[in-house]
């Protein structure tokens, strides 16, 4: 990391963004904190400056005061499914086109990059840092794209530093992602496994992915890749009966064909087609039945402790909620 006194965290309403911001605000690193955002904070920071804009339009120097500044590029469309294809290269390779750009335009030195595991696509195989990416999905394709974009930037002058992280599902307070929906799920008893207990995904909280951004970056490295997930791989089963144990929610115990299942989702994309939003479809299915077996080889090469386990982060993150479990 860079000795600046100005970090510029580019999607910094969502919810990494929020952690990542609380940690760079209480550590007193930073006189000024940037958030560039269309989207509303998922919690409001008192002490960051939050600034409306698109990355798919280009980025006016003078956001930044037009001087160098630790940039943070999170800003993506992720959810997936949810979006037809071209939103994914619209967003997630034209912003960072657009990111590196203004690093450039401004003399910034330093960017820090999240990626996604999805660039390796589904695998029952362990697979680290050293496995070649085969994106299945347009997430996964817009991202690989988006990290030679950032590489490029940094090739371009041997004082840059570039750090890209590759975070499996991230989960903890303001996620609302998948991890709340299965949380949802089996405080109401209607989790059912589909075809498998035993599927790995791999996964990790938001804090130590925090903690380990902030870890890599300050190696000052000319360019770092790294997963981020636990070293230890969870089956769906093991992040079931943790989410029981934290919050005391009954065990699921039904396994059902994914045959049957895809059956049983039929009416809801039906409603889908319609224009009622359900958000269950025989995608999420299958990305509930496919493994992601994701290793964090380099992260725990270079030294990095996590805080938390699966079980400890979750009770974290209950204690932690303020309106409902897991919120």
């Amino acid at each position: 990391m860079s000795n600046l006194t100005q970090a510029i965290v580019f999607g910094g309403a969502g919810f990494i963004g929020t952690h990542l911001m609380t940690r760079m605000l209480a550590s007193g690193r930073y006189n000024r904190i940037v958030s560039v955002d269309i989207g509303k904070p998922r919690a409001h920071i008192e002490g960051v400056e939050y600034v409306h804009h698109d990355v798919r339009e280009p980025i006016d120097p003078k956001l930044g005061g037009g001087v160098p500044a630790d940039i943070f590029n999170l800003a993506a469309v992720h959810v997936t499914p949810g979006h037809p294809d071209g939103d994914y290269y619209y967003t997630n390779v034209l912003g960072a086109v657009h990111v590196c750009r203004f690093a450039k335009d401004t003399g910034s030195r330093n960017i820090i990059f999240t990626s996604s595991i999805s660039v390796y696509g589904p695998t029952e195989t362990p697979l680290t840092e050293d496995a070649t990416p085969v994106p299945v999905s347009a997430y996964g394709r817009s991202k690989l794209s988006a990290e030679a974009i950032h590489r490029l930037w940094q090739s371009e002058d041997p004082d840059r530093r570039l750090t890209i992280v590759r975070p499996a599902v991230i989960y903890g307070r303001y996620e609302r992602g998948n991890f709340t929906r299965l949380s949802r799920l089996l405080e109401r008893r209607a989790f059912i496994y589909p075809g498998r207990t035993d599927t790995i995904k791999s996964c990790g909280y938001v804090k130590d992915l925090v903690s380990s951004m902030l870890f890599m970056a300050s190696r000052n490295d000319s360019l770092s890749i790294y997963n981020f997930c636990y070293e230890h791989r969870y089956t769906i089963s093991q992040i079931c009966s943790a989410f029981s144990q934290a919050a005391e929610y009954p065990k699921p115990t039904i396994t059902i064909p994914v045959w049957l299942m895809n059956l049983a989702v039929l009416p809801f994309e039906v409603l889908q087609a319609v224009g009622v939003k359900t958000g269950i479809n025989r995608d999420r299915i299958k990305k509930l039945w496919f493994s992601t077996n994701i290793v964090p080889k380099h992260l725990i090469a270079s030294g990095f402790k996590f805080d938390y386990d699966l079980a400890s982060s979750l009770v974290d993150w209950h204690r932690e909620s303020s309106f409902k479990d897991f919120d």
